[in-house]
């Protein structure tokens, strides 16, 4: 089938296409940790691991889950600690913190980012592992890439910045990581995004990667994927090129 084609069928194709099943497992503090499960596909198939921005949920990707279940790949959404509610979607990671009264800052959930990795391989993954994050958690699996460069195969990263600086973390955090990545990185943010991620961009070494901002004004995180929007079909040619260079 034509590349042309096929993303006009992903790009229109309802959201029901593929029905989630929701898991917990235990981030690194023991803290439950929600997800859904896209598995469309034996679990030798590639499986991205779905990460979502600042005060939202693993409804993120309600759309976009199976999208990319369709075009190949097995998908787990996360909520992350730091989160709240999306589509309908409450962040019940983040439910479950607040009850524990631990902190969810930015930085508190990276650790829930190394669990859930460790969580894939060991149940989901018997193929290739992505990872793949959305604003802050978008500079997180960068930050993963570089410090455990042999645990995954790539990397998406919409809209990404140095986002920890009030967090505790130095202003070049995320370069610092990003200049031992090892892997294919993508990211894409909206058109004016750019500068809060071209250093980290231009940190990672080798020629192994690739960016991508639209003619039009865009949108921040993966949300620029939702097909409410008119340019998402240009950021899902960006998107699927990409992933079949991966596969």
């Amino acid at each position: 089938m034509p590349m042309y084609l096929l993303m006009l069928i992903v790009w229109l194709m309802p959201a029901t296409m593929q029905e989630s099943k929701t898991i917990t497992f235990a981030s690194k503090d023991g803290l439950p940790i929600t997800a859904d499960l896209y598995m469309a596909h034996p679990k030798s198939a590639p499986l991205i691991i779905l990460f979502h921005q600042a005060r939202w949920s693993r409804g993120e990707y309600v759309e976009i889950a199976p999208k990319l279940n369709l075009i190949g790949f097995n998908c787990m959404a996360v909520d992350l600690r730091s989160g709240g509610e999306v589509n309908g979607i409450r962040n019940q990671t983040f439910e479950a913190a607040e009850k524990a009264l631990k902190s969810t800052n930015y930085v508190d959930a990276y650790q829930d980012i190394e669990a859930a990795v460790e969580y894939a391989r060991k149940y989901l993954a018997e193929g290739k592992l992505i990872i793949w994050g959305s604003s802050y958690s978008s500079a997180l699996v960068l930050r993963y890439a570089g410090e455990n460069p042999d645990k995954i195969d790539a990397v998406l990263s919409f809209s990404p910045g140095e986002y920890f600086r009030n967090q505790g973390k130095s202003a070049t955090w995320i370069s610092e990581a990003a200049a031992h990545i090892t892997k294919p990185v993508f990211i894409t943010s909206a058109k004016g995004e750019k500068k809060a991620w071209w250093k980290i961009y231009e940190a990672i070494p080798g020629e192994n990667k690739t960016w991508y901002l639209p003619e039009t004004a865009g949108n921040h995180g993966s949300r620029a994927l939702w097909s409410k929007f008119p340019d998402s079909r240009m950021y899902w040619q960006a998107v699927e090129k990409f992933l079949n260079s991966i596969k």
